[in-house]
């Protein structure tokens, strides 16, 4: 009897090891379920982090790309004479003409048609144009043009002398949507002189973006 409750307690003692080792095994599991739960959790992070960085140099590169567009089309300067070579007077014509500048000198952006004569504004902003007539002297005839913004006398440049050289200028400041014209017209019954030395000429650049 008494070697019987002693295996009893014996038998007891290595049960109560074994639900010890089980249960250190069941925490040491729990504790790596929790270790793993923890990673899943950082390895979601880091996957939105991830995708949220992407996005942000996605975005970036498209306002940079932007930018270099931007910083493209702001470069907008032209100047030009009247002439492509030689000397000579144009007109007198019975009605406003306009004026084709056939030499030019400088068309960063390529906003001026020297075959239409035609300025067209690639973007909104302010521009300022200039232009000067040369005035070769006629008892008769003056010399002048008109600055013309779709269609729209803006301000005009003339002189009238009888006889010797002499020129007029003048000049605007325009705001312009996309797509504007902007060009010059001789004025009706006016004589314009030009000739190597490019007395008659059309120039306008872009101040900045609006």
């Amino acid at each position: 009897m008494s070697a019987s409750l002693a295996e009893q307690r014996v038998e007891m003692r290595h049960l109560q090891r074994e639900n010890e080792v089980q249960a250190a095994k069941l925490r040491e599991l729990e504790l790596q379920k929790t270790e793993v739960d923890t990673l899943k959790q950082q390895l979601q992070a880091q996957a939105a982090e991830l995708i949220t960085i992407k996005a942000r140099t996605n975005v970036t590169v498209n306002q940079v790309e932007a930018l270099k567009r931007d910083g493209e089309v702001k470069q907008v300067a032209f100047s030009a004479s009247l002439l492509a070579s030689g000397s000579g007077t144009l007109g007198p014509f019975n009605t406003h003409t306009p004026l084709t500048f056939r030499y030019v000198i400088t068309n960063i952006g390529n906003a001026y048609n020297p075959n239409t004569g035609f300025f067209i504004a690639p973007v909104r902003g302010a521009y300022h144009f200039e232009f000067c007539v040369g005035a070769g002297g006629h008892n008769s005839h003056g010399s002048g043009a008109v600055l013309v913004k779709n269609g729209e006398h803006i301000f005009v440049a003339y002189e009238h002398q009888p006889s010797g050289h002499g020129s007029s200028a003048n000049g605007a400041t325009l705001l312009l949507e996309v797509g504007h014209v902007v060009f010059l017209r001789q004025w009706v019954n006016t004589l314009i002189y030009d000739n190597g030395n490019h007395h008659s000429t059309f120039s306008g650049h872009l101040l900045f973006t609006m």
